[in-house]
């Protein structure tokens, strides 16, 4: 578990949106940062890193200070055998936040990083201003079969093998003979493509099957929201989602909407799972229009606990 035992970071002042490092409770975390302002959090998916924001990133940083980890196990982090639960990785975002001097932050969550940074509301309400829910886990069951599939014993074995480094280089090539002839991958599918190509790496898979089986079986997704979404309504939150999210499907978002009293809902017509990739100026733009037209939430420990017992 990471806590305040943190090195002061190491940054490239000059190039202030390259991965810079801070030691955590002796575990190396990479992240971006850029621009001045109040701090936007942004948190990725499972097998992706703070690359995954490049579209988005310098547009937001001319308004807001914006901070995009790889998560540990992820990227360019370290990747310990360790657990990888959503509370560990609520902490370790708790932790980069005070490694950083940042009391709070408007939280961005996609994919997994959806329901890290639903946890980490949960656990520290205090420190988020506001909640931004991107194709978000932890939402309700269902979820794609391919990532159930994986959940299952010996599907680590299985992916060792399709991420062999013939395997990958066969894609590789593949994939440059189609851009050759005028065939290119669009944003999501770079994201894929990304995703794979980071699973080559043995501690890598490690730390994604661990993170996958801490959320996921074969029935679904195991670890969901819905019983504490009532608390949501006292964070500013808006759901962002892509009308043809092949992973997780928008029922969930337009559910979660209705659950989350005075929640804003944004729905990407022809969009799939990475509206921030595959969007990226309609994505900033709302982003940018709920931040500043909501005020920061400010709720304590106490008023957190007072919630909660007057539900019970």
């Amino acid at each position: 578990m990471m806590d305040l035992d943190a090195s002061a970071p190491r940054c490239d002042e000059e190039h202030p949106e390259r991965l810079q490092h801070v030691t955590i409770s002796g575990h190396d975390v990479a992240y971006r940062t850029a621009g001045d302002g109040p701090v936007v959090l942004l948190v990725h998916g499972m097998a992706g890193s703070s690359a995954t924001w490049g579209r988005v990133m310098p547009a937001l940083a001319k308004r807001f200070k914006v901070v995009a980890p790889d998560l540990l196990g992820h990227g360019e982090s370290a990747k310990p055998p360790t657990e990888y639960s959503l509370g560990t990785y609520a902490n370790g975002l708790r932790d980069l936040l005070n490694a950083l001097g940042h009391e709070r932050a408007t939280c961005v969550g996609q994919s997994f990083g959806g329901g890290v940074v639903m946890q980490m509301a949960y656990q520290f309400p205090e420190r988020c201003a506001r909640l931004v829910l991107v194709s978000s886990g932890g939402l309700g069951p269902e979820v794609n079969l391919l990532l159930r599939a994986l959940s299952v014993p010996g599907a680590d074995q299985v992916l060792s093998l399709a991420c062999a480094p013939r395997m990958q280089e066969t894609a590789s090539r593949v994939a440059t003979w189609l851009r050759r002839v005028g065939v290119r991958a669009g944003p999501a599918g770079e994201e894929v493509w990304r995703s794979y190509a980071s699973l080559a790496d043995a501690d890598s898979r490690r730390a994604f099957f661990r993170t996958l089986r801490a959320v996921i079986d074969l029935n679904g997704q195991t670890v969901g929201a819905g019983n504490r979404l009532y608390l949501a309504a006292h964070i500013p939150t808006l759901i962002v989602w892509g009308s043809r999210d092949p992973l997780i499907p928008v029922r969930h978002a337009i559910a979660a909407h209705a659950a989350i009293l005075g929640s804003r809902l944004e729905i990407f017509e022809g969009v799939g799972h990475y509206s921030h990739c595959e969007a990226p100026a309609r994505f900033v733009e709302v982003l940018v229009d709920f931040i500043a037209s909501t005020e920061p939430a400010e709720v304590s420990e106490r008023r957190w606990r007072e919630l909660f017992q007057a539900r019970e």
